[in-house]
């Protein structure tokens, strides 16, 4: 597998983590999720980010997912492992355990301690100096880790690491940071590097049309994301729109805090994708009017992409 660099394109999906109903991991679902994404156009495959319950995992059971998903994946697509931890060496142990089984890339998020640009930049440089040549992903999701990244600081760790080839981009709103981010390296103040966009898809069209290039993200109908992008590649901005709005109102339902990976785990369990919707503890549950909801919006989303052909 090549390593990840910054042409990366297209979508790299977030994958669940399958458990059974007794909080196993479910490897054999695992491999029919694989074979799911990739039936459905991904690009690429993201393990053990947020979504994906890494904190819930020991470092044993982390690299099970990531050598069977590896193995299942035989090479047809890139996939980038997330590693980020409280301290360094946890995180150069898991680094060189993934690319050595034959990740392309690890994505890296930063500690909620870090408050100013220094301790921000300081911290990313210090990460690129341990995990040596191994590209990663900067990840930018302040409404989980409650540091804010701006632009400037982005900018600075692009041109201070060269290994940073990607900006996984969620910031909220965060649409002129992406054309700010496509200005600088327009004008050659840094180099251009991939941008993909997190947040469920929700501002996917925006996104594309402000210079991202595709998605990083999770949703349950990941064949949405891949043909919106395959749309907008063609030139073909009606088209990418209007199978987006198709899907809008399950992509907004899937966001809610909370219950948003439930929702998701609940659609790919009901797909025939993972055998059981579990999370594992601790976790939440959906409600029975949750439930109904969910089978309300996948009923009319269906109808909706009947009707738009």
């Amino acid at each position: 597998m090549s390593l990840l660099n910054e042409t990366a394109t297209g979508v790299f999906v977030i994958a669940v983590t399958p458990f059974t109903e007794t909080g196993a991991l479910d490897l054999e679902s695992a491999d029919r999720m694989v074979d799911f994404y990739l039936e459905k156009g991904a690009t690429g495959l993201t393990l053990l980010g947020m979504m994906g319950e890494a904190p819930k995992l020991t470092a044993e059971e982390s690299a099970i997912v990531v050598r069977r998903v590896l193995a299942r994946v035989a090479g047809r697509v890139p996939v980038v492992v997330g590693v980020s931890a409280p301290g360094f060496a946890p995180m150069k142990e898991l680094t060189d355990q993934v690319m050595d089984a034959g990740a392309a890339g690890v994505m890296i998020a930063p500690p909620s301690h870090l408050r100013t640009d220094d301790q921000i930049f300081s911290y990313y440089e210090t990460a690129a100096e341990m995990i040596g040549p191994t590209p990663f992903v900067l990840q930018d999701f302040p409404q989980a880790t409650s540091v804010q990244i701006s632009v400037g600081v982005i900018n600075r760790i692009i041109k201070a690491c060269p290994t940073c080839v990607m900006l996984k981009h969620e910031d909220w709103p965060g649409l002129n940071k992406i054309t700010a981010l496509r200005t600088a390296s327009k004008k050659g103040e840094t180099r251009r590097i991939s941008i993909l966009c997190g947040n469920g898809g929700i501002f996917l069209t925006e996104e594309l049309q402000r210079g991202a290039d595709g998605a990083m993200t999770g949703f349950a109908y990941p064949e949405m994301m891949v043909d919106v992008w395959r749309a907008d590649q063609r030139g073909d901005t009606t088209r990418a729109q209007d199978l987006f709005d198709a899907y809008l109102p399950l992509v907004r339902y899937e966001l809610q805090p909370n219950l948003g990976l439930l929702i998701r785990k609940y659609t790919l369990a009901k797909r025939g994708v993972i055998a059981s919707a579990a999370l594992r503890k601790p976790a939440g549950r959906l409600s029975p009017q949750d439930i109904a909801e969910t089978e309300r919006l996948i009923a009319r989303q269906e109808a909706r992409l009947r009707a738009l052909g």
